[in-house]
């Protein structure tokens, strides 16, 4: 590795397993010292005992302001003021609008649109104590395009993608940058299907590269927007998707 994030701090969440794990690994790797957060305890707490004395394991309810108060004042305090912020927890819930659980509907929001917007306010009066910072938005190829039986979970990564637009110009003069990133298809725990190869399903057959990423394919693009090379970069949606916001190749059959 490169040293791309010496010196950086940063928060993950959603970072026990998946594109999280391979966020939190790549930030160290590349000199971060870096708070693992997420709701799955044994797991972010074996990721961070891997990872060294440069990674901690904090429990983290994004929905909660309280706790994400007490994990930046814990990052502080372990690391010095944060200068990045991956937000990645989010979740999802299937199902057809007609439907739809009114309730479910309101948690899958509660997790990815305002755990999100609770984390860029949490973490801003760090990041100004630093200088700067960069913040990046995890949404979704569902946060540029529809997908069916996925209202809740589109709705709230389309928000999120304005949302990271609206945040980048209101601290973009306190020196911090604000990005959304919209993966589609990428193997993780939640994605795969009882039964499936990823690249087997139809949806990896319908992609222009024609397969599922890899969270590693992720990760490196996460560490680019924390890193100084992306000094002029705010406000900008990166889709990293295998060309599934291109369009849909399985029309020519």
């Amino acid at each position: 590795m490169t040293g791309r994030l010496e010196g950086k701090v940063a928060i993950i969440t959603g970072a026990a397993r998946g594109q999280g794990e391979a966020e939190a690994r790549h930030a160290v790797a590349e000199g971060a010292s870096v708070l693992l957060t997420d709701v799955l305890d044994a797991e972010g707490e074996a990721v961070a005992a891997d990872l060294g004395a440069a990674a901690a394991y904090r429990h983290l309810d994004v929905t909660s302001e309280e706790e994400w108060i007490a994990a930046v004042a814990d990052a502080e305090e372990r690391f010095g003021p944060v200068t990045v912020l991956v937000n990645n927890a989010g979740i999802l819930d299937f199902g057809s609008i007609e439907y739809q659980d009114v309730e479910k509907f309101r948690r899958v929001i509660d997790v990815n649109l305002m755990g999100t917007m609770i984390g860029m306010k949490s973490v801003t009066p760090s990041m100004r104590r630093a200088g700067g910072g960069s913040i990046i938005n995890i949404s979704s190829n569902g946060g540029i395009m529809g997908l069916p039986a996925l209202g809740a979970y589109v709705s709230s990564k389309w928000a999120v993608r304005g949302l990271s637009k609206t945040a980048a110009m209101d601290l973009g003069k306190r020196g911090i940058r604000v990005n959304s990133l919209h993966p589609g298809g990428v193997d993780t725990p939640m994605t795969r299907l009882p039964g499936q190869e990823p690249n087997e399903t139809l949806f990896a057959k319908s992609l222009p590269m024609g397969r599922f990423g890899h969270v590693d394919e992720i990760a490196k693009v996460v560490t680019f927007l924390a890193s100084d090379e992306a000094s002029y970069v705010t406000g900008a949606e990166w889709s990293v998707d295998g060309g599934a916001t291109a369009g849909d190749r399985s029309l020519l059959g």
